[in-house]
């Protein structure tokens, strides 16, 4: 399959690294387009690639075109676009906040996938959700599954409004982990901990959990119970931090990232 990228920025790298990787194309089969002279010029080094300053140029005869550019910079990227694109070709969207309809009237294109990445998939252990409109032929769709796999994992959802819920969960999700990991390693330097040792603690401590709940199938809160003996350190820990409302604070940050979004895709 011969992949196009508009933008090359990290996720576009992240994607292109993981098809080659995995065999699914070959570099001479990916092309992009970058405004970026140097960012052109590294990619292409880097890679094997084809890369253009022209958007139209970069996406003649790609099976799918992948939109990886800032959403700021979607409404000067569209136009150009609509006047290239051929009926066959398939567009893919990882722009924040660009819905389906806006996709599809911005480049008169019917064949449209949008996906919600998060970063992790810049190492192989990301988090994709993402739906197509049916006009994306079925061995596209599968094509874009097995590309977003080399990412980490990947759900298809049939309904558009779960990506504006997956925006907020996992594709925000990653600042909130880094937040709580931050947080864990201050609380170790004000105990006198150096930063170091506390850094390694916090991160092998996250990580364990989270393989623990995959691995065992449990609910978090069951595990969770297993720490925290009567009358206990834990129990003392998870006390205070509900008393300064620490649950209610996740859940109102993710519901605001999700209002967040929907009022991004309504403009």
């Amino acid at each position: 399959m011969r992949l196009a990228f508009i933008g090359g920025g990290v996720m576009a790298e992240s994607i292109i690294g993981g098809v080659l990787a995995a065999n699914l194309t070959l570099p001479e089969d990916i092309s992009i387009g970058e405004p970026v002279t140097e960012r052109r010029e590294q990619l292409t080094k880097e890679y094997g690639l084809q890369a253009f300053a022209d958007n139209g140029y970069a996406i003649g005869g790609a099976d799918l075109v992948v939109l990886a550019v800032k959403p700021q910079s979607l409404p000067e990227v569209m136009p150009g676009l609509s006047a290239s694109l051929e009926p066959q070709q398939t567009v893919a969207s990882i722009v924040a906040g660009a819905t389906i309809d806006t996709l599809i009237t911005g480049m008169n294109q019917d064949s449209v996938v949008r996906i919600m990445p998060n970063t992790p998939a810049q190492i192989g252990a990301g988090m994709s959700v993402w739906t197509a409109t049916t006009a994306v032929p079925g061995v596209v769709r599968d094509a874009v599954g097995q590309i977003l796999q080399t990412l980490g994992d990947e759900v298809y959802v049939p309904d558009e409004k779960l990506i504006d819920m997956s925006t907020a969960l996992s594709a925000s999700g990653p600042a909130y982990v880094f937040l709580f990991i931050e947080a864990l390693i201050d609380a170790g330097v004000y105990l006198g901990m150096a930063r170091d040792m506390a850094r390694r603690l916090a991160l092998q401590t996250v990580l364990g959990s989270t393989q623990l709940v995959q691995e065992t199938g449990r609910h978090p809160a069951e595990l969770k119970d297993m720490v925290t003996s009567p009358g206990g350190t834990t129990i003392a820990a998870l006390r205070a931090m509900e008393s300064e409302g620490f649950r209610a604070a996740v859940l109102e940050g993710v519901i605001a990232a999700y209002d967040k979004s929907v009022e991004l895709g309504a403009k």
